[in-house]
């Protein structure tokens, strides 16, 4: 913690030192314009929304896509100069993200009670269970302060006077507890306060611990906001237990423009045009569900829920009085900010925002051809890898025609070792057909060499289901280790002199891990994150059933062979960090892709600092397993857990991409721009060439 904070202190001084005296944030990223239709949005239903938004007392609606801003317009009475108010939508761009940065700087954590803060609170039985997540997810059980003649208290609160009748001091001591925190939500300003309140007192000993000036110095103008395109909190600061207090529950005003800005932080996950600003941890914290009722972030509305489920998964926004709204979808590239009265004739919560913005927007995207993030992606897209081009279908290398599978490992040897399925290998081929057969390969790419290896004890014979086959290879230590499917669910298989002769472990997976396979690094496990061996799986017992989601397991490298020694993933922690069970009926999905979760080959992009995922998408129309033609993805994360984003996705390639792939390591340059991609199209050991594309502001791992 000190350390984080010593840098915090740092990069609070050279922000200080780049930003000018008369308030003129450096200006390096300037929006770039684009038709509608460049990124697949009709103009004609887009103008066809906005003159309906006019109609509905819109002052400015502005659209970003794919990085462009493609569509700004406002009334006459507006203008791209002219601050508006944000009522509630503060939560958001205001509490929110400073909560990050205090975050980020390791001053608190969400599940910390609050009465570690506000010691007013340590004595109270009930008070002092709620938590950080608690208050900004609004599950506090703190009461709102919609004025009302039973509670006066409600009407001071909005009135703003001096201690001890400011509204920080009255949601302290005066807000009554309606239920007991976590059991319900109950959408609450005075709980928005008291997580102000918390971010101050838990950064008494920062070296600034007011957010309007955190938000200054390391927001909004390293990311180009001029100091005249926002005021947060009513303009006011309150002294209170010796913390200056900023309201961050309402009283902002932000040009579109600006919000804009806002809202494209949170889209590429903190990172702006080179700079990680929030970490993507941070940014996640506060703008993902909370996993508590409501489904709320911190100070942001999330999707996750599905409220409104026209939406990707994955919308989040920030919302207030008069619909002001900022939308953001990481799914879809997409950035929306619309300011203005009231939509419609009050309704229930948000309602005349589905109906009249969010539902009739989703009518502007154009259905688009198969893409990077195509319309069914379950994930963001990539913030470090923009595009993903592939060879031309005509440069794609086939050998060992008439045999499929081929999970791969670079070896001690520096040749990669494989395995295939349904077929006689490489030529010169076996003389009969295996279900399970060893081979290695030798050079790079288009020159490249494949023998079969022979070896009896390893060797399986039957078709399809009938016969074992491997799903996962991978050398640690000189011992070639080999997942093998229709086992049972899976059993492990091992040889210590490079597959000459092979032992089988006692052992299996009878629960889950279907087809599991392995995470590779570079040759011989050398480069490895850590001391574990990971291996991810659909969470289904089979190889031929689409599952939902994808389940993680993880081993010491030195007790492969010792069953007791696995644990699973479970999920993440508060922090973001990984829960592990030795339990498998605690398994939980380190990915989720409904109905898409099959076949699939991970490795690790050293020069990019990403792990690498290839996922050949199930189509169920045979009758013995899904086919193998049809979609595929390519997600990438910096961690072996996530979170996953999208580097590329279709629900229908170009060509048949087989039923499993992976790029290997051996096989990317030194840069990590240029990968191989094997995989079993046309029943073949088949490579094609992939070019990578970073954004600008991409950054591998930290």
């Amino acid at each position: 913690m000190f350390n984080r904070r010593f840098i915090w202190s740092t990069s609070a001084l050279i922000l200080a030192i780049v930003c000018s005296d008369k308030g003129q944030a450096e200006k390096p990223f300037e929006w770039r314009t684009a038709q509608p239709e460049e990124v697949g949005i009709s103009s004609e239903k887009l103008q066809t929304l906005t003159a309906e938004l006019a109609k509905r007392q819109t002052k400015a609606f502005l659209v970003v896509r794919h990085d462009k801003l493609i569509w700004e317009w406002y009334s006459p009475d507006h203008g791209p100069d002219k601050k508006h108010y944000t009522a509630s939508l503060a939560k958001a761009i205001v509490g929110g993200i400073a909560l990050a940065l205090a975050l980020d700087d390791g001053y608190l954590r969400l599940d910390d009670p609050v009465s570690r803060y506000v010691t007013q609170w340590l004595t109270d039985p009930r008070k002092s269970k709620i938590t950080v997540r608690h208050l900004g997810s609004h599950t506090s059980g703190l009461d709102d302060s919609r004025p009302n003649e039973e509670a006066p208290w409600k009407d001071v609160f909005w009135r703003r006077e001096s201690p001890p009748r400011d509204p920080f001091t009255i949601s302290r001591d005066v807000t009554p507890l309606l239920f007991n925190p976590g059991e319900r939500f109950h959408y609450s300003n005075p709980g928005i306060a008291m997580l102000t309140y918390v971010i101050a007192a838990a950064m008494r000993s920062a070296p600034e611990n007011n957010i309007r000036n955190l938000l200054r110095d390391r927001v909004y103008r390293p990311i180009g906001l001029n100091d005249d395109e926002w005021s947060i909190g009513y303009g006011q600061t309150f002294q209170v237990d010796g913390l200056p207090l900023v309201p961050a529950w309402g009283g902002a005003n932000f040009t579109a423009r600006a919000t804009a800005r806002i809202g494209r932080l949170v889209l590429h996950r903190g990172h702006w045009e080179g700079r990680q600003i929030i970490s993507e941890d941070s940014i996640a914290a506060v703008t993902q569900s909370a996993g508590l009722p409501g489904d709320c972030g911190m100070g942001w509305w999330t999707n996750a829920g599905r409220r409104f489920p026209f939406l990707p998964a994955d919308a989040v926004w920030g919302a207030g009085a008069g619909d002001q709204i900022l939308l953001v979808i990481p799914s879809l590239d997409l950035v929306v900010v619309r300011y203005g009265s009231d939509l419609g004739p009050q309704a229930a919560s948000q309602e005349n925002v589905g109906r009249y913005l969010f539902q009739p927007f989703t009518q502007v995207i154009m259905p688009e051809a198969p893409s990077q993030t195509g319309s069914s992606a379950p994930y963001p897209p990539s913030p470090v890898i923009r595009s993903l081009r592939r060879a031309p279908s005509n440069e794609v290398i086939r050998l060992a025609r008439g045999s499929d599978n081929w999970p791969i490992t670079w070896g001690d040897d520096d040749r990669l070792y494989t395995a295939y399925g349904d077929g006689r290998g490489f030529e010169l081929r076996v003389p009969q057909k295996l279900s399970l057969g060893l081979a290695v390969v030798t050079g790079f790419p288009p020159r490249i060499m494949g023998r079969n290896i022979r070896a009896p004890a390893l060797e399986q014979y039957g078709s399809g289901a009938r016969g074992k086959k491997a799903s996962g290879l991978l050398m640690v230590d000189g011992v070639l280790y080999m997942l093998v499917r229709n086992a049972g669910n899976a059993q492990l298989a091992y040889s210590r002199d490079r597959g000459a002769t092979w032992e089988w472990a006692p052992w299996k997976f009878t629960t889950s891990f279907g087809c599991p396979t392995f995470l590779n690094f570079e040759p011989n496990y050398t480069g490895a994150r850590d001391g574990y061996v990971y291996i991810y799986s659909p969470d289904v017992d089979d190889a031929y059933s689409a599952a939902d989601q994808m389940v993680l397991a993880r081993v010491p490298k030195h007790a492969i062979l010792e069953q007791s020694a696995y644990e699973y993933f479970v999920g993440l922690d508060s922090n973001q960090n990984p829960i592990w069970s030795k339990n498998i009926a605690d398994r939980g999905p380190v990915f989720r892709h409904p109905g898409h979760c099959w076949r699939t080959g991970i490795t690790y992009n050293v020069a990019l600092k990403r792990y690498i995922w290839f996922h050949v998408y199930p189509k169920p129309t045979k009758k013995d397993g899904p086919s193998v033609t049809g979609g595929c993805g390519v997600y990438d994360a910096p961690e072996p857990w996530g979170p996953w984003t999208i580097a590329f996705h279709t629900e229908k390639w170009d060509i048949d991409p087989g039923e499993s792939g992976c790029f290997p390591t051996k096989w990317m340059d030194q840069t990590g721009k240029s990968m191989w991609l094997v995989f079993s199209g046309e029943d073949s050991f088949s490579i094609r060439q992939v070019e990578v594309t970073l954004r600008e502001s991409g950054k591998g791992a930290k």
